[in-house]
């Protein structure tokens, strides 16, 4: 009798009991986070409430949480458009570092340009960008079947390096002083930021854009082409949409818009292209699309909380504990969240196969002399 693990989808549509699944595996994720802290010798309680104190805790921390959440925002709303598709864009990350230097590219160009026209130019340099950088994956997938999961995530290392090559190289600010940045972009170059806090206009760019893809993934017919698309390309093809057109299209438009938040990083920001600019924006916007089950709107509130998480992390490094502590928590709340939706969605039993031996049949049944 071998035994055999058997797997068999069960279709589970109630919306409360994937709410509970979310909210237990965040639960899940601070007790075990709290375990770890525990044993490096630290309080749960203390560090959590050091997190939530620096996130939310004043306006100072209000106003990071929100600049933390405009590149997560815009990168999950990229990532769900191909998610819908059930395409794996894992290489926001790269999109967002190559968005960042066409639009720095146009800003170090066109410094003498008036900032209603120089603004656009970058915004759209941006999306180019990271459409561009999606465009490779996107064609192998459509006429070769390669798997975008894999060539998305290694792009991701080469537009991370490209930046490096740029800012040590060729755009090097030559008054640095051998710090591997640009030169300082225009004021023309540069999105208004709110009052004297450091948010800045992508935010407004950020939800403008969720709207119009809700608009754009529930009330239009190209939304409904990649929803067949992405549950039975087959029955899509039968139905006569253009399958391998939409694998590009949606692909494409999920770089470019992680691209626009590259863009919107550099001009809100930095100010000017500089090596390791993001902290992981685009691995962290996977997670976040992933939580709000690909809705624009619902992005909008995990990605606030998710920077919020990345703030009261910086928060917690006067406590003696490195900044990664959020970045831990993040991949624990994925992975308890996860299982909690495997063992929702799937039915896991064990069953054990009967063999047959030489000289005897299955069932107990001798056999013939």
């Amino acid at each position: 009798m071998i035994p055999m693990i058997q797997i068999e989808k069960k279709v589970v549509d109630n919306p409360y009991i994937l709410m509970g699944i979310r909210i237990v595996g965040i639960l899940l994720a601070l007790v075990t986070g709290g375990l770890f802290l525990t044993f490096t010798g630290h309080s749960p309680l203390s560090i959590y409430q050091t997190m939530l104190d620096g996130a939310f805790g004043s306006t100072y921390g209000v106003n990071e949480t929100i600049v933390k959440m405009i590149p997560l925002l815009l990168s999950a709303l990229g990532i769900s458009i191909a998610f819908r598709m059930k395409l794996w864009n894992i290489g926001a990350e790269g999109q967002i570092y190559v968005g960042a230097i066409a639009a720095s590219g146009v800003a170090l160009k066109f410094q003498t340009l008036p900032s209603y026209v120089l603004l656009p130019m970058m915004l759209l340099a941006g999306f180019i960008g990271g459409a561009l950088w999606a465009l490779v994956p996107a064609v192998s997938r459509a006429f070769w079947k390669t798997n975008e999961t894999i060539t998305t995530l290694m792009m991701n290392y080469v537009g991370i390096l490209w930046v490096d090559y740029l800012v040590f190289g060729p755009w090097k600010d030559p008054k640095s002083f051998n710090f591997p940045i640009t030169p300082e972009f225009s004021a023309s170059a540069v999105l208004p930021s709110f009052g004297r806090s450091r948010v800045h206009m992508g935010i407004v760019i950020g939800l403008l854009l969720a709207g119009i893809i809700y608009i754009l993934i529930n009330k239009t017919v190209w939304g409904y082409e990649i929803r067949v698309a992405g549950e039975n390309s087959e029955a899509a093809r039968y139905a006569g949409i253009g399958v391998t057109r939409n694998i590009i299209l949606a692909l494409c438009i999920s770089g470019g818009i992680a691209g626009i938040a590259g863009m919107t990083e550099v001009a809100g920001i930095t100010h000017r292209l500089q090596s390791n600019f993001s902290p992981g924006y685009g691995y962290s916007a996977i997670i976040i699309a992933w939580l709000s089950r690909l809705n624009p709107i619902a992005a909008i509130v995990v990605s606030f909380l998710f920077g919020g998480l990345l703030v009261g992390g910086y928060a917690v490094q006067t406590s003696g504990l490195p900044a990664s502590t959020a970045l831990m928590l993040q991949g624990l709340i994925l992975f308890f969240i996860l299982g909690g939706e495997f063992f929702t969605q799937y039915k896991v039993s064990i069953r054990r196969k009967e063999t047959q031996k030489k000289g005897v049949a299955v069932h107990g049944l001798s056999s013939s002399n």
